[in-house]
């Protein structure tokens, strides 16, 4: 039971920010744009290798503007509000070749 008691205390004190991480100069949203467009990583490899890894989004996947976000927690909020003005569309969307 000890342990228990200690793991749910340590879990509690890791869910709370370190006063000594001081965000206050940071800017949100920085580097928004430069990841819609993909992103680049190059892992340096200690024999002196490169290995080189584009990242983009996934085909079909959408990126939601901040003040979107703000009112759509999960996928799943927002497919079901986009389902509930499907209905008011004049027709179907057409069949992607």
């Amino acid at each position: 039971m000890k342990k228990e008691k200690t793991s749910k205390a340590r879990l509690q004190a890791d869910d709370e920010m370190r006063p000594d991480y001081d965000f206050r100069g940071g800017v949100r949203g920085k580097h928004y744009q430069a990841y819609r467009r993909g992103h680049t990583v190059t892992i340096h490899k200690t024999d002196g290798s490169k290995v080189v890894q584009h990242f983009t989004l996934e085909d079909g996947a959408v990126m939601l503007e901040p003040d979107v976000r703000a009112y759509f927690p999960d996928s799943e909020s927002v497919n079901s509000a986009l389902r509930c003005l499907i209905p008011l569309l004049p027709h179907k969307p057409k069949a992607r070749v």
